[in-house]
């Protein structure tokens, strides 16, 4: 019943908002530490998951962006399951909460909540406290959950969505992900919706821009050089063929083309790829395409009039499609 009325009072905020911090979610998920004990992390459910969920068949994961507004993502979600007709309706929506070492101190969280220094959860840092479990372990740990047949019997697809920099650390998460045999044991398939992001993690030292007077432009986390968080395995080569065969969709706003946006990556590193987020979606995809080939599992689409907004970004026909397999995307 409490997670009824959240969802009913998150109906009525602006979807996807940037707002200024919002009271915890009410749910957790328990994050193992690399070294033993555990964290929790904080997720918004659209239904209970501490009891069996049966004929729920989707779960959509919306990660939110730099301003960690979890709350807005989670009733933009909201709206797109209930724009996405019966293609939605056996769908849980999750949005987790990444918080910082500020969010603790404002809002007097407990001390057994993950927490990360500001915006370096989105490339998979270990956290500061109270164990050292990377952002990634979030996403393993939220999975792991939806795989137990005796809480999910009846999910057949787990989406991990991103926009913006909830966009960067889903694709990064994607290309290091720490495989869950179960998925594929229990017939549950996994599928990646990155949109607008401001960089992405390059397998090649090879840049769209130049790179001359930019000496860390291939370190983590836009390349493999060095810098690699704890969490990540295999080498780049190894992790470049795999990511190739996963099922990722790339939405970019046409009109998300501001090189002067306010949380735009202008570091030197983030320049190497492109001017704007637009251009740097396009180049990033190009260059899948000429490596990749045939082997290429994955998809590109344009949002035609729509910039940096999560909120239009996943309610348009192609977010929809992306997020519920609805048809209507071109």
């Amino acid at each position: 019943m409490r997670l009824k009325l959240l969802a009913l009072l998150l109906l009525a905020t602006p979807a996807f908002a940037e707002s200024p911090p919002a009271p915890l979610p009410p749910g957790r998920i328990t994050v193992p530490g690399p070294q033993g004990g555990s964290g929790e992390a904080p997720v918004y459910l659209s239904a209970d998951w501490g009891q069996p969920l049966p004929g729920i068949t989707r779960a959509v994961i919306i990660q939110h962006g730099l301003s960690r507004d979890a709350i807005g993502y989670f009733n933009g979600g909201l709206r797109a399951r209930q724009a996405a007709g019966p293609a939605g309706a056996s769908t849980l929506i999750l949005a987790p909460r990444i918080l910082d070492d500020q969010d603790i101190k404002d809002l007097g969280a407990p001390d057994d909540l993950l927490r990360w220094r500001h915006g370096n959860w989105a490339g998979g840092d270990p956290a500061n406290n109270p164990v050292p479990a990377s952002s990634f372990s979030v996403f393993d740990a939220i999975i792991a959950k939806l795989a137990d047949r005796h809480f999910f019997p009846d999910l057949k697809e787990i989406v991990v969505a991103g926009h913006s920099a909830g966009g960067q650390i889903v694709q990064r998460y994607a290309a290091v992900r720490h495989p869950n045999p179960v998925l594929a044991q229990e017939g549950i398939a996994l599928r990646f919706v990155i949109a607008n992001p401001s960089s992405y993690v390059y397998f090649t030292p090879w840049r769209p821009q130049p790179v001359a007077g930019c000496p860390r432009y291939n370190d983590w986390k836009y390349g493999f050089a060095k810098g690699l968080p704890p969490y990540v395995q295999g080498s780049a080569a190894g992790l470049e063929q795999r990511y190739w065969g996963l099922d990722i969709t790339y939405l970019y706003g046409t009109l998300d083309t501001n090189p002067d946006h306010s949380v735009l990556d202008k570091t030197c590193m983030g320049e190497t790829q492109g001017p704007t987020r637009y251009a740097r979606g396009h180049a990033w995809f190009a260059r899948l395409q000429s490596r990749a080939g045939s082997k290429l599992n994955q998809r590109m689409f344009d949002v035609p009039g729509v910039g940096h907004s999560g909120g239009k970004m996943f309610n348009s026909p192609c977010g929809l499609a992306a997020l519920f397999d609805t048809p209507g995307c071109k």
